[in-house]
Order: C-alpha cells, then sequence, then structure tokens
C-alpha cells in the first residue's frame, strides 16, 4: 500500500511562512503529478497547487499563486509547498494528493491516492 505523509504544519502568526513537505512510500508517482489541496472547517476540498513529475510545469490557484512555491524532489520522492505572506483565512488542513495518469487536475476526484493531512492554523 503506497503512503504519503505529509508535515510541516502548525500555528503561525499571520504574514509568517510555512514549509510543508509530503513524502511517498514508493517512487511510484515520480513521473506522475502531485498536488496539495486543502480544507477549511466546513468547506469543500480546494486545490492549492499542483506539479508535474519531471517538476517543469506547475499550476496554483489563482488567488494564492502570488504567495506560493510548489516543488519536488523525486530522489526523495517528496513534493514541498511553500506558503508566504499567510493570512487566517489559510487556516485549513492540507492534503498531499498523487495520481497515476499524465496532466495536473484541479479536482479532487482525479487524484487516487491521499496523505491524511497536516493542519495550519494562522492565527495571532
Amino acid at each position: 500500500q503506497v503512503l504519503l505523509v505529509e508535515s510541516g504544519g502548525g500555528l503561525v502568526q499571520p504574514g509568517g511562512s510555512l514549509r510543508l513537505s509530503c513524502v511517498a512510500s514508493s517512487p511510484a508517482f515520480t513521473r506522475y503529478p502531485m498536488a496539495w489541496f486543502r480544507q477549511a472547517s466546513g468547506k469543500e476540498r480546494e486545490f492549492v497547487a499542483g506539479i508535474n513529475g519531471s517538476a517543469t510545469s506547475q499550476v496554483y490557484q489563482t488567488s494564492l499563486k502570488s504567495r506560493l512555491s510548489i516543488s519536488r524532489d523525486n530522489a526523495q520522492n517528496a513534493i514541498y509547498l511553500e506558503m508566504n505572506s499567510l493570512k487566517p483565512e489559510d487556516t485549513a488542513t492540507y492534503y498531499c494528493a498523487a495520481k497515476t495518469s499524465l496532466g495536473i487536475e484541479i479536482r479532487p476526484d482525479e487524484y487516487e491516492y491521499w496523505g491524511q493531512g497536516t493542519q495550519v492554523t494562522v492565527s495571532s
């Protein structure tokens, strides 16, 4: 069974930064897109950012693009999400997702594998 394990969440003050990590238990995803989603309490899960297997293409939620950077290290079977200028409305559980078909997708149901999530809370 393939596992995705996120880390790096926590409590941060408004304006602060965080770096989330997601490590896969298998190199099976190194040629496929992976993505970050988030889900705030009482809201639907939404796409945050995605990256293709070769890390040559990144897609961001338009409203978040200026504050995010997604990257990956296939040697470590990992993807990362750098978040800057964090706001209280960024508070959510952040999930790593993987799929075994080409093409970065923004719909959650396009992804077959999910991590358990890491909580990000932005508050003073």
